[in-house]
């Protein structure tokens, strides 16, 4: 029973330890998101926690109030490994092309407009002009360089969803820009002869309740 005793104020200590580590890695990461020292201190002090309440289990039947599972360490340093850089092992062939295609209907024209003109004034002087957004092409296309770019910057009220695809490809050569003109509309987005589709995702918006009821009568 001595052994036992001892073995888990060893266990206990642990513990302790991991947790000053995890609250030093934690301070010294000042609030930075996903931190690697912070995520390999969070795992010492999890399996640290999991082996005392083991053993504490054995030794007298009773838990502790930390319900976690061991985290396999190296699993965590390949993964981080990974991220900080490593040059991994199983590079895939072929580059992985996603195109994607949503379209809208415009309610109101001035209303997309005003939209995109405060877009477009946000952060800038008041004192300081700023041209008009001139028709509804350049105010989407206002709204996607004020947000981030992605198609999401779109999801406002003055501009109403429609259908939309996405496709996934494997490209034997990436994209060249530099070889299209700028009003080219279908050259950056033509399959070559050996890309391969590896699957299609249909978009469609949500239906309104009501038509959706309307439509089940």
């Amino acid at each position: 029973m001595t052994d036992q005793h001892g073995e888990l104020d060893a266990a206990l200590e642990r513990v302790i330890e991991a947790a000053r580590h995890h609250l030093a890695a934690v301070r010294a990461a000042q609030g930075r998101i996903d931190d690697d020292d912070v995520w390999r201190a969070y795992v010492a002090l999890n399996n640290a926690s999991f082996a005392y309440d083991e053993q504490l289990m054995d030794a007298f039947g009773e838990v502790t109030p930390w319900d976690v599972d061991s985290i396999d360490p190296d699993e965590v340093d390949q993964r981080l490994g990974a991220a900080d850089g490593v040059e991994p092992t199983d590079p895939h062939p072929q580059v992985i092309s996603v195109r994607q295609r949503r379209d809208y209907r415009v309610p109101s024209v001035s209303a997309l407009i005003r939209v995109a003109e405060a877009a477009r004034r946000e952060g800038i002087p008041a004192e300081e002009e700023v041209p008009p957004v001139e028709g509804v092409g350049e105010a989407v296309l206002e709204l996607l360089q004020s947000g981030d770019g992605s198609l999401s910057a779109l999801d406002v009220p003055e501009l109403e969803p429609l259908d939309g695809v996405v496709m996934v490809s494997e490209v034997g050569t990436p994209v060249d820009l530099e070889s299209f003109d700028d009003d080219d509309p279908v050259g950056p987005f033509q399959p070559a002869a050996d890309d391969r589709l590896v699957g299609r995702l249909d978009e469609h918006p949500f239906l309104d309740v009501d038509d959706e009821t309307e439509h089940v009568h």
